[in-house]
């Protein structure tokens, strides 16, 4: 005999799920964010973009065009003039180029040392006052760099290390550890400690253990370090300017002003522009082919 269904047990029977509606339902009141995010994320874009495109124009216009009042935007012919003085007889922007990179260098070779060793002491071993001395440690985020300019100044002048481009190293190296220490720590502090226990059960002393496997396994770590130690060294203007009195020292960002000073009060804005454009690149280069690094150094120990 067939049972007798109920009209109520029909209807349940047939109208859909409550999970449907509600995630049909949902769908449209999340999409005018989605547009309102992605159309201002688009102008944030271009508002940064806007900068670089004309300096791009006026790396590439000619001298009359790139001093012309009012400014033209775009190029009316396109000339490599402005590179040509800058490595020729006008400027020589050459030495200058030379210093900056020598400098970023040894910055990021100081840098890696001390931040791999003290990130290594401070993730691996434990030892009383570990905690104070990497909050003191931390605590030089606090002091702004400007502020101890002066302090430095006169104790590089006391060590004959002022005007040169080995005291300009020294302060770079000194301000970037920090960082470099705590990155580090993370980056080693992420790898598990069996690991390391097994390489010591076999015969690892402490410097083959860092060489041989923290230290292959904390390469996104390592080349983060590296990048931000490049970067800091290589735009910053106000400590080369304080600690180098001597013209064929000084770094590129330091030259950059003598060249927007001018002759006379005359600014050839062309050279300027492209100035700015060649110290610009290496940056730009270093990110682009290091970026997948850099992020997985960033998120190192965030996930343990």
């Amino acid at each position: 005999m067939r049972q007798a269904i109920s009209p109520t047990q029909t209807t349940a029977t047939i109208s859909p799920p409550a999970a449907s509606d509600g995630g049909a339902a949902g769908r449209p009141r999340r999409r005018p964010r989605s547009v309102a995010w992605y159309v201002l994320a688009t102008l944030l874009a271009l508002l940064f973009l806007l900068p670089l495109v004309l300096l791009l124009l006026t790396v590439f216009k000619t001298p009359d065009q790139a001093a012309a009042t009012p400014p033209s935007y775009l190029p009316h012919h396109l000339s490599i003039g402005s590179f040509r003085s800058l490595f020729g007889s006008g400027v020589n922007l050459g030495p200058y180029v030379l210093n900056s990179l020598t400098v970023a260098l040894g910055t990021v070779a100081g840098t890696l040392v001390l931040a791999v060793l003290g990130g290594y002491g401070f993730a691996i071993y434990r030892f009383r006052g570990r905690g104070v001395l990497f909050v003191a440690l931390l605590a030089i985020f606090m002091v702004p760099f400007q502020s101890i300019l002066t302090p430095l100044y006169v104790v590089l002048k006391d060590v004959h290390l002022q005007n040169s481009l080995l005291g300009l190293v020294l302060v770079y190296t000194t301000y970037q550890l920090p960082f470099g220490v705590f990155l580090m720590r993370s980056s080693f502090a992420s790898i598990p400690r069996g690991i390391s226990e097994a390489a010591e059960v076999d015969g690892a002393g402490t410097l083959s253990r860092l060489w041989r496997i923290h230290l292959r396994l904390a390469i996104p770590g390592v080349i983060t370090v590296a990048i931000f130690a490049f970067i800091a060294a290589w735009n910053d203007f106000i400590a080369a300017l304080i600690l180098l009195s001597d013209q064929s020292k000084f770094t590129l960002p330091v030259e950059l002003l003598t060249l927007e000073t001018g002759q006379f009060g005359v600014i050839n804005w062309g050279v300027l522009e492209a100035g700015v454009f060649i110290s610009m690149v290496p940056c730009v280069l270093i990110f682009v082919f290091l970026q997948r690094y850099y992020l997985g150094g960033i998120l190192s120990g965030a996930i343990k």
